[in-house]
This record gives C-alpha cells, sequence and structure tokens, in this order.
C-alpha cells in the first residue's frame, strides 16, 4: 500500500479542519509530515475557535503533527512532500500554490482559486509543466442535491437555460458560528481585510462562479461586479458582493452576503429554462412548469453520493491511484472559468461599469 507524505500549509481559513480530517480518515494511507503557517497579513489578537492559531493546534492534535516549520518552503524543500493541503489568506495562494506546484507537488487548496486571473493562470500553467496535480476543494461539491440538479439541467429537465443565480446560505460573517469574537479581535483578523483577500466577494460569490462555470459550461464574456459594507465598519472588506455575469446565450447572478439574518428563499442554484425552473437547496430538487402555481411538477430526491468518493480526501487519493475523474468543480479547467467571472466581476466593483472576461482565449492544453 502506497502512503501518502502530506504536509499542511496555512491555517488562516478555519475549512483546514475538515480538509485535513478527510485526508486523516484514510488512516495509514497518510503519512503526516509537518506544517507551516505563513507570516499572517494582519496578526491575530485571539485564539478562539476558527482563529488560525486554534485551527493549527486543532490540526497538530488530530494528525500528531510536531514538526513546524517556519518558513514553508524549508518543509517543501526538506519534507518530500506528495501532497499539500492548503489553507492560507486568498491573496496568498498564487505565489504559495505556484511555489509547492513547481516541485512536483501535488495541492489542494481550499477556494477560491486565486483573486485574480493572472495568478490563476501562472497556477495553471505551472501545473501542467510540473505534472502535479491541484485540485481546489469546494463544500458545494459535496452537496448530493446540487450534483443532480447538474444531471437533470443537463439532460435537458427545464429545456434551454438562459438564466443561473446563486447565493450564499444565512450568514452573519465568519465569525458568527458561536466563536464569540469581539469586533476588535474580528478587526484583526484577514477575513476582513480587502488586500489579504478577505470579504463577502471572495468567501461566497465564488460559490456561484464556480456553479454557474459547470452549469451554463459557456465561457463568461463580461461582468458587472458590486461590494458594499453594510455591518463591518472595523474592517476594510465588503460584507456584501453580487456579480451579473454575461455569457453567449445566458445569464447569471450571483450573491455572497455576511449581512442576511434569514434567506428567505431557497439559495440554489436556481436555473431558469425555457421549459420551466428547477430548485435546489442542495439535498432535494424541484421542477416547476406551470405558470402561478407554487406547487412543483417534480420532486426529486438525491442519491447519497458513493462512499468511497464522498470528500476530498478520498476523491483526491482515487485520482491519484486509479485515475479516476476529479469532478469537475475540483478541477483547473473549471475553476480558471470560475476565476474569469470573478476577476471580471472583481474590477467591475472597482471601476464601476461592467468589464470585460479576460483569459477567454486559454485553453488547458495550450497552458
Amino acid at each position: 500500500m502506497k502512503k501518502y507524505r502530506v504536509g499542511v500549509i496555512g491555517f488562516a481559513h478555519m475549512h483546514i479542519g475538515t480538509l485535513v480530517r478527510n485526508f486523516y480518515e484514510l488512516g495509514d494511507k497518510i503519512e503526516w509530515v509537518g506544517c507551516s503557517d505563513l507570516k499572517p497579513f494582519v496578526p491575530s489578537i485571539s485564539d478562539k475557535p476558527s482563529t488560525r492559531s486554534n485551527n493549527m493546534n486543532k490540526v497538530m492534535k488530530m494528525t500528531g503533527m510536531t514538526a513546524v516549520y517556519e518558513d514553508y518552503t524549508k518543509l517543501l524543500d526538506e519534507g518530500a512532500l506528495d501532497i499539500a493541503i492548503v489553507c492560507c489568506e486568498n491573496a496568498f495562494h498564487g505565489e504559495v500554490i505556484t511555489e509547492i506546484l513547481s516541485r512536483g507537488i501535488h495541492v489542494v487548496v481550499e477556494k477560491p482559486m486565486a483573486t485574480n486571473m493572472a495568478a490563476a493562470l501562472k497556477m495553471a500553467h505551472v501545473a501542467k509543466k510540473s505534472g502535479a496535480v491541484l485540485a481546489v476543494n469546494w463544500p458545494s461539491t459535496w452537496f448530493p442535491g446540487i450534483r443532480l440538479a447538474h444531471k437533470l439541467v443537463s439532460e435537458g429537465a427545464v429545456g434551454k437555460v438562459f438564466k443561473f443565480t446563486y447565493r450564499n446560505s444565512d450568514s452573519q460573517g465568519p465569525f458568527s458560528y458561536g466563536e464569540g469574537l469581539k469586533e476588535e479581535e474580528q478587526a484583526a483578523e484577514w477575513w476582513y481585510h480587502a488586500q489579504a483577500g478577505g470579504g463577502a466577494f471572495w468567501d461566497y460569490c465564488c460559490y456561484g462562479s464556480c456553479l454557474a462555470s459547470w452549469f451554463i459550461g459557456s465561457p463568461v464574456r463580461s461582468a458587472y461586479g458590486l461590494r458594499a459594507n453594510f455591518n463591518s465598519p472595523f474592517g476594510s472588506a465588503e460584507d456584501y458582493g453580487s456579480i451579473t455575469a454575461q455569457f453567449d446565450d445566458a445569464v447569471a447572478h450571483i450573491e455572497g452576503s455576511w449581512t442576511t439574518v434569514n434567506s428567505g428563499t431557497p439559495n440554489g442554484p436556481i436555473v431558469f429554462g425555457l421549459n420551466g425552473t428547477l430548485v435546489t437547496d442542495g439535498e432535494e430538487v424541484r421542477i416547476y412548469r406551470k405558470r402561478h402555481d407554487s406547487t412543483p411538477s417534480e420532486v426529486y430526491k438525491a442519491d447519497p453520493i458513493p462512499e468511497d468518493r464522498n470528500n476530498i480526501g478520498k476523491e483526491f487519493i482515487s485520482h491519484l491511484e486509479n485515475g479516476t475523474p476529479l469532478h469537475p468543480t475540483l478541477n483547473i479547467e473549471t475553476n480558471l472559468s470560475a476565476m474569469m467571472i470573478l476577476d471580471a466581476g472583481y474590477r467591475s466593483s472597482v471601476s464601476k461599469k461592467m468589464e470585460q472576461a479576460t483569459g477567454l482565449h486559454y485553453t488547458v492544453d495550450k497552458l
């Protein structure tokens, strides 16, 4: 049995706990080599749940790792890693992941891929050149209803798609789940700083961008983005963002919010076709075909994702060992398409006008 030597780089994002647990549950297939955190963009002043020091302590306790490298490149050079799990600040993804991939080390990184198209394209180019695998993990990938919704749409369940919408579920920010951080403690977390890639735009609009790319299946042409800060005066990053993205024959409307007490409606995806509307909450899928009727014409219950590939750890190792394709939302091609939406949307939020998408002429084969 092959053993994979795994290192962990970056503890900024609290999702690191789930990523590491998914690999940890593979047992003896994984050898935990060591970890390293990057110098934070903003030094944290709290060790409460979901802060970087708390994230790091939990991971080390879970895995039994004791080797901590002050410089992550030293871990890369000395650790003989097969896989690096990355959860640093979003704005650091481009630099860090390129460094890892250039050494032929496989990477699993928590969404989003990057915070600009240039960094994403560089990562993709280095991955192809080195032969290392890059997977971008999305929690939404593991919702069976979203997979079923895509299958139904691709089979023509609602006819030709002209509109796609998505917004995140109820959220009042990354530390609104019982962590108990005071405002001054939140102000010292990277999440609230735009230069670090914090904010609701990168945190939540990225989901809709990835899913729109997958469902619509064609490149975005242009996007209009908006960012606003309604309830986080202690930070420079937005707590609300939206993107309206134009494709050749469809449109996507995407929202990301840290200011929502209750969504009031399903988060989606909601897919509008010429023959009906499909709605999913991540588990159940409903299709509406009759005008002025709130009763769904069809209701589908999604089957569980097969147990042997129902999380990123199993999926990634299956890909390395058996050559099974990564789920489309995890692969480089879909994530580059998502980055086109995010990149154009973010530039638009700065310029206050519609922005053309860049990277339209890339193909993975030509990178």
